[in-house]
């Protein structure tokens, strides 16, 4: 134990080492929040949003058959509580759940077209509920967030990313880095549910 802080702090370094690798190397803007059209590709994710959101609403006929964040990965216990965020998976870190998939063959047939494709997910998010601020490791991934229900009153369901505030639309894309610190509020009566994707930074 009496070399864990040198442990750490080298930990530290290494990982800033590597952040500033990757900026340098990056062949996409660092911003925390990145504009849509740098990524030629988003534009199908857009258009497929209502088989999308089809698919989903057949799901949320059970949502008790959906599981929360921290069930699936437990290490999320800090910022997923109870039931109040939900995720059903269709790729995790290199992994296809084929069972998932099966159910929604057209979210399923998008996302494959995604370059660089890490995880993809839909995102369920209870009312009232808020996940705390935190940071992912890495900037090798970039994430995406496509609206597929947001509650009416748009400006009180937000992502905040460093200093830029969010709000998602229907059928819309947000995509931004989540090395930033960031936080998700949903300050209104209804869920919030989108299609969560990390997808390789090109580099």
């Amino acid at each position: 134990m009496q070399f864990y802080p040198t442990i750490k702090k080298m930990g530290v370094k290494l990982m800033r080492g590597v952040a500033s690798f990757q900026d340098r190397h990056s062949l996409i803007s660092t911003d925390p929040v990145l504009a849509n059209k740098e990524f030629p590709w988003v534009g199908d994710v857009e258009a497929a949003y209502p088989a999308i959101r089809s698919e989903l609403e057949a799901l949320l006929e059970h949502p008790e058959r959906i599981p929360a964040f921290h069930q699936i990965s437990p290490d999320q216990a800090r910022i997923s509580k109870g039931d109040n965020w939900k995720v059903f998976t269709f790729h995790a870190y290199g992994t296809r759940i084929e069972d998932n998939r099966a159910l929604c063959p057209q979210t399923s047939k998008l996302i494959d077209r995604i370059p660089g494709l890490q995880n993809a997910w839909f995102s369920i998010l209870a009312p009232g509920y808020h996940i705390p601020p935190h940071h992912g490791p890495t900037r090798a991934v970039v994430r995406l967030h496509l609206g597929l229900i947001v509650p009416e009153d748009r400006e009180s369901c937000w992502i905040r990313v460093d200093d830029q505030i969010c709000t998602w639309e229907e059928g819309k894309v947000i995509v931004f880095d989540d090395t930033y610190e960031h936080e998700v509020r949903n300050d209104t009566p209804d869920r919030r549910v989108v299609l969560f994707v990390d997808f390789d930074r090109p580099m």
